[in-house]
């Protein structure tokens, strides 16, 4: 019973990592994005661009100022950089997050490891009691 109660907490502490995966990809895709948006804004030549502003409505706007940019850095700490500058934050950025992602992917590989291991352990004692209740008979 204590191995099933072993493998229900490694199967919950999976999809918390998982959910961590999908949350860091969505992170760099829009960061991604992002850098696209600032490198296109610069050689755009009326600064238009296409401004989302929610429930799946998007407005064209004029940028006034494609050369400065907010950044949000962290706990609610927005800077303004350069064009460029933000740029490369984002790209550092989506660089840890991948360094996250690899982290993350190899724990939760260790843990589907474990999680093996458990259900083998698992098959094995059912075969056992399997075999023990046959010689019963």
């Amino acid at each position: 019973m204590m191995l099933q109660q072993y493998l229900k907490d490694y199967g919950q502490q999976a999809e918390i990592f998982v959910e961590q995966l999908n949350l860091l990809e969505n992170g760099r895709m829009e960061a991604f994005a992002a850098i696209e948006a600032l490198e296109a804004m610069v050689v755009a030549d009326d600064n238009t661009v296409l401004l989302q502003i929610g429930g799946g409505a998007s407005v064209r706007a004029k940028v006034l100022e494609p050369e400065k940019v907010l950044v949000a850095i962290g706990a609610e700490v927005v800077v303004e950089r350069s064009n460029k500058d933000a740029v490369e934050f984002l790209k550092e950025r989506i660089m840890e997050m991948e360094a996250s992602q690899k982290r993350v992917s190899e724990t939760l590989d260790k843990l589907r490891g474990q999680m093996t291991e458990i259900n083998k352990r698992l098959e094995y004692g059912y075969q056992q009691s399997m075999a023990g209740h046959q010689e019963e008979e």
